[in-house]
Parts: C-alpha cells; structure tokens; sequence
C-alpha cells in the first residue's frame, strides 16, 4: 500500500468512497438493464467490474478494441457499440453477445459481412453527428432484416442536451429528441430504445435503457448540473516553479481532455495550460513541490491519456488499475 504523495505525477488518481458513491447512486436510480454503461468514460474493465457488481451488466462500448477488451475481461454478456463501422470482421470474432449501431445501407451491409448478428438503428434525434432521419429507419430496419440480422430496435443520443444548465430547458430539448426517436422507433420495432447519457439520466423515461458514462467518475462540466454525482477523479500534479504571481504544476494538456475548458484547482485561479504545464494563482503560498489536485473539465479523453488509474481512500493508494481499454 502507497500514499498518494509517493506517486509519480502527473498521476490520475480516483477518490474510491466518492466512486462508490456514484456507482450506488446510479444503481438505485436505474437498476439492472435500466442502464448500459458507457465504457468510453473511463476505458477501464476494472472499474466496468464494479459496475456490473452493482447490477449493470450490459455495456456500451465506442470502439471495437473496447468491445473486444470487454469480452475478454468475461463482461461481454451484452455488448452494444455505439458507433458505426465499415469493417466488422472483428466484430464477428468476438466471444460475447455483439450488437452494433448502424445507419446506412453501407454500414448495414458492413455488420452482415462481418459476421454480426444483431444491430439497432441509429437516428439522428437532433445532435449533428451519425444517425439516419427517423423517416428512414423503418426502410434500413427492413433492409437489415432482409440481410438476416436481428433488429433489437433503436438508439439515439441526445447529446446537444446534456450539457443545458436549466434543467427545465433540458428537459424539453430531452423530450423533443425523444419524440423523434419513438417516432423512429414505431417503424422499425424491437425491444429497445437506447438513449441518454449522465446529463439526462433522470429526465428520459421514453427510453429502455440509458447510456450513460461519464456519472462513474464525473467531472467539472456535469458538476455544474447539480446532479446526484460527485467529482472521483483528479489528475494529482507537483508544483515544479513558483514566481511572484503565479506557480505551474506538471500537468498539461498533454494529461487533460480541454475540449470542456480549463481544468479547476482547489483554492486557485487556472491562468492555462500547455503541453506539460498548469500555470495558475494560488489562493495561499505555494511552494515547489507541493501536491496539487486539477479536476478536468472532461473525464472521458483525460482518462484516455493515462495508462493507470490510482484508487485512493483518504492518503492510501489502495489499487491501481490499467486503462486497458485504451487504443484503437
């Protein structure tokens, strides 16, 4: 057992009561397949074990090297990547139950020749990103089907929603996603409508099961949406220069996703970051070599930087679990 001031840094480290926390949190909110955790959060089976011990045992998944790692790990029960590809033979190899997103007559095409079975429907519910109009979902369903694929029904991800402040207005732009997803969902058929995410976990009773992720280890973004989840992972980083004004720690966008903002350090001012450096104005005196927590303002892609994850109660460093999942 370690203390958390032995770790080299810049060291992703995870407050393991707070992660309990989240994950107990969730499990009362949505039980069982009620949700489907998205793996892509923090890219780590050690931590989708625990997941699955509070009862979630289907997952999502963003690439086919997260599906193949799952499967692995023994959690390939009920698999479902959530993203369109054109090569699938992997797919088809993989030891576990396998569903793949598709929203094309090409990526349709694509999961027939890679030897998969069974597929949903990807509708573009507002988010301008993959998806097929609703419109067009019942005629790709009956083009799977004609194919010999399994239909399981269909997903959306209303992502334009989970970052609204005013719950209200989330609620609505929710709700409006939804509309056109069930609107999908009628022409096409199957018992599942996979939606959501951490943003909207609690405001989207239209769907089946909720893919949410981020709710695992959260980060500053979600924090500020007031939700039953609280912030488990931090980068740790050394001060390494201090000056008049300000002092800069060892830890830059090289070991942060910055798509979401600067991170956030206790007690301090983040001025910015560069490739291996987090400049900022401490509160109080700051002097080389003190230990410095940065909360990243995205959980996902900070995570995807490191190769460890450094489980600590209080000072003690209890585990350490690889980021296996990582790569393409």
């Amino acid at each position: 057992m370690r203390r958390i001031h032995e770790l080299q840094t810049p060291a992703l480290v995870v407050d393991g009561d707070v992660l309990e926390h989240n994950l107990r949190a969730m499990a009362e909110a949505l039980p069982g397949p009620r949700l489907r955790p998205h793996v892509k959060a923090h890219k780590c089976t050690a931590l989708a074990a625990r997941q699955a011990a509070h009862g979630h045992r289907s997952f999502t998944c963003a690439t086919i090297a997260e599906m193949e790692g799952m499967a692995r790990a023994g959690l390939g029960d009920d698999l479902l990547l959530a993203n369109e590809v054109l090569d699938a033979r992997r797919l088809g190899a993989i030891d576990g139950r396998v569903t793949v997103a598709v929203d094309s007559e090409e990526t349709i095409a694509a999961a027939a020749a890679g030897g998969v079975r069974e597929v949903l429907i990807d509708v573009n519910v507002g988010l301008p990103r993959c998806g097929c109009a609703p419109t067009e979902a019942g005629r790709l369903a009956d083009f799977a089907r004609a194919r010999g694929l399994l239909v399981r029904g269909v997903m959306g991800y209303e992502g334009h929603a989970m970052m609204i402040d005013e719950r209200a207005q989330r609620e609505a732009v929710v709700a409006e996603s939804m509309d056109r997803l069930l609107a999908a969902h009628a022409g096409v058929g199957g018992e599942v409508i996979s939606a959501g995410g951490t943003g909207s976990f609690d405001c989207n009773a239209a769907a089946t099961e909720i893919q949410a992720g981020s709710y695992a280890l959260m980060d500053t973004a979600y924090a500020k949406l007031a939700l039953p989840f609280r912030p488990a992972l931090f980068v740790l980083a050394t001060v390494i220069s201090v000056s008049e004004d300000f002092a800069v720690a060892d830890c830059g966008l090289k070991a942060l996703g910055m798509d979401h903002g600067d991170p956030s350090i206790d007690g301090a001012r983040v001025w910015f970051c560069s490739d291996e450096h987090v400049t900022f104005a401490a509160d109080g005196a700051v002097r080389i070599g003190d230990r410095v927590r940065v909360w990243p303002a995205h959980v996902d892609p900070t995570v995807a930087y490191h190769e460890h994850l450094h489980v600590a109660v209080g000072e003690e460093v209890l585990d350490t679990w690889p980021v296996d999942l990582r790569g393409w």
